[in-house]
């Protein structure tokens, strides 16, 4: 069978299963059924989705700081236990904060936001090695 019509074939078979390809989709790709898969979330819908909390907008400095912390896992614990969460908050600095128990128990976006509020009022000297 032709190549186009094996496509043609193959474009049948999907339409009668309901693939809901369309034709200008088929043009357009070249004959290829356009990818099914949905598009990636964004970092904060998915931190949005995954807690229902709404995401911060976290500054580039901060970024960077959270990266160098934990490697930006908000799960993170020092080897001590002393320090714990994406910015590797100290129990007292948390409460500071506002925060409730443990910090690497806590949501991302509630790390986030904890961390811009503490960013906010003392710069980055509440991370003297990775500031």
């Amino acid at each position: 069978m032709p190549k186009r019509t094996l496509a043609a074939a193959i474009l049948a078979a999907v339409m009668a299963v309901g693939g809901g390809v369309t034709a200008s989709a088929e043009q357009s790709t070249g004959g290829a059924a356009p990818s099914a898969a949905p598009k990636a979330k964004t970092k904060a819908a998915k931190a949005k989705a995954s807690d229902g909390e709404s995401p911060v907008r976290v500054p580039r400095e901060l970024r960077a700081i959270a990266e160098c912390e934990s490697g930006g896992d908000p799960t993170a614990v020092s080897s001590d236990g002393t320090y714990r969460g994406k910015y590797q908050f100290s129990r007292p600095t948390w409460r500071s904060v506002g925060g409730t128990g443990d910090p690497a128990d806590a949501t991302e976006s509630e790390q986030d936001r904890r961390a811009v509020k503490l960013y906010r009022a003392e710069g980055t000297a509440p991370w003297p090695n990775c500031a």
